[in-house]
């Protein structure tokens, strides 16, 4: 074993203070503790200059209130192990749900009143009541209006209980992250046909059915299915009717370039949720579908993890003037350009931001 020397033992002293000093508790005061406080501090000042015994046993008792306080809301917020889970993400606009699993280490104290709070984020959790040694589960919900990833770092415990004198607080350290995703509910035309696959299976994607890979087996008829797939002698056997499957095919792939060489704003967010929107119309369609944003590039496939990549992806676009140009990993033939823009070059399927328009060269 290797001795990790001088160095090392100092790096992690430092780190043993820094968390010590992230875990630092503090004192607010509510309120209804500043007029507690004045009232005490008026009362002390009439028991000194009057000697009247009444008021110094009323000033005692405040200050053993004020103590008894400070313990009690200490206790709350002392040994109290808590786990968070982030959702994989969440789209703009809908409900952000941090759950927590928050667990009572004390051996004989309750915790009482006690809020959970992320540091930058309006939403609260409360736990009532927790007795010792028990588990219980709460949610705190946020509602996000700007896709982006969301860091998750620090995790304040408060309490007022029990008089609501003082708010107490600490904080721990909780590392994590929260996606939210673009909208991917715009309505957007369809990509232009052969964009992404032959021209021969036109007349095929017209149905939604999209074009034929390889045979994969028989199943039951299901409404809209082409009657010309109906498979006659197994249907004649069981007496009902049994078409074929088959697999998606392979060159039925839309790739949506999104040019990101441009300045963040409104435009660019609209140029976002259109890739969005186009990848979900073609997770819908179960369309083989790939990603090219800047560096960021999603291989493509289907379905709706093949969705929710794109979407986490586009989360994490970052526009800028210095960024390379669209550059897909396949001809700009098979591809939807999506920008604020027009991009120079041989694209036959453009959607610029204003107005979601289409050009076609």
């Amino acid at each position: 074993m290797t001795d990790p020397g001088p160095a090392s033992g100092g790096i992690a002293r430092v780190r043993s203070a820094m968390q010590a000093l992230h875990s630092w508790r503090r004192l607010r005061f509510t309120m209804p503790g500043l007029l507690f406080v004045a009232g005490a501090l008026a009362i002390g000042f009439a028991a000194i200059n009057t000697g009247n015994n009444l008021l110094y046993l009323l000033l005692g008792a405040m200050l053993g209130a004020t103590a008894v306080s400070g313990w009690i809301s200490e206790q709350t917020i002392r040994n109290v192990e808590i786990v968070r889970r982030v959702p994989r993400g969440v789209p703009v606009g809908q409900e952000a749900r941090l759950h927590y699993l928050v667990r009572n280490r004390k051996r004989k104290m309750p915790v009482l009143g006690l809020e959970l709070r992320e540091t930058g984020l309006p939403g609260v959790a409360f736990i009532a009541e927790l007795g010792p040694g028990e588990v219980t589960e709460t949610d705190a919900v946020n509602t996000f209006v700007q896709r982006g990833v969301y860091p998750l770092r620090t995790l304040t415990l408060s309490t007022t209980f029990p008089f609501g004198f003082f708010r107490k607080e600490r904080d721990m350290r909780i590392e994590g992250e929260l996606v939210i995703w673009p909208r991917s509910d715009r309505p957007v035309p369809p990509p232009r046909p052969g964009a992404g696959r032959r021209s021969a299976a036109g007349s095929i994607a017209a149905r939604g059915q999209g074009p034929r890979g390889e045979f994969r087996g028989l199943r039951d008829y299901r409404s809209g299915d082409d009657a010309r797939d109906i498979h006659w002698r197994s249907t004649a056997r069981r007496g009902e009717p049994v078409v074929r499957e088959y697999d998606p095919d392979a060159s039925d792939t839309l790739w949506i370039c999104l040019d990101v060489a441009t300045d963040p704003g409104e435009s660019a967010e609209e140029a976002v949720e259109i890739a969005a929107s186009l990848a979900a119309r073609a997770s819908a369609g179960g369309r083989r579908h790939g990603l090219a944003a800047g560096d960021i590039v999603v291989p493509p496939a289907s379905g709706r993890a093949q969705f929710e990549r794109v979407l986490e992806a586009l989360a994490r676009v970052d526009f800028s003037r210095d960024a390379s140009p669209p550059a897909p990993p396949v001809d700009r033939a098979s591809c939807v350009l999506v920008g604020t823009a027009r991009v120079p070059g041989d694209w036959t399927d453009v959607r610029l931001a204003e107005g979601v328009r289409r050009v076609e060269s």
